[in-house]
């Protein structure tokens, strides 16, 4: 039934400062923006090896219902250094949630809540390179 990550929407009141703190973060430029014209309401990010869609939302389109608080469930990305991610994020105006915990052998995961009130999970996670390296060749460039 799951087949997989597609997106990760994250909701933010000022879409274009969102859209200014990721595009520093990620070292990209997002790659799809609705409206086109003037203040966008959607901005969307491909990153990482599978080039996974992270989505910036301008808040008034969030659910009635969502808390104004940070919770819900985590998307953790992985990541080749947690405690540099970290101390990168933070640097960058996050707030730690959850410190780098070990969570058995070849995992660590750790936890901020953007400038935005989204959470971001980081994650080293061995199962992720392994598949990472059952790709075809040609896809691994």
């Amino acid at each position: 039934m799951l087949r997989g990550l597609t997106t990760v929407s994250f909701f933010a009141d000022d879409v274009l400062a969102a859209r200014d703190w990721y595009t520093e973060l990620l070292g990209i430029e997002p790659y799809f923006v609705r409206p086109a014209e003037g203040t966008p309401a959607y901005v969307e990010f491909r990153i990482g090896d599978y080039q996974h869609e992270l989505g910036i939302i301008d808040s008034r389109f969030a659910a009635a219902s969502r808390p104004d608080n940070a919770a819900g469930a985590v998307a953790y990305w992985h990541v080749d250094d947690v405690h540099a991610s970290v101390e990168r994020l933070v640097s960058m105006g996050a707030t730690l949630l959850e410190m780098p915990v070990g969570r058995g052998p070849g995992f660590v995961t750790a936890s901020v809540v953007d400038p935005f009130g989204n959470i971001l999970g980081v994650m080293y996670n061995k199962h992720y390179l392994e598949m990472l390296e059952l790709r075809p060749i040609a896809s691994r460039a």
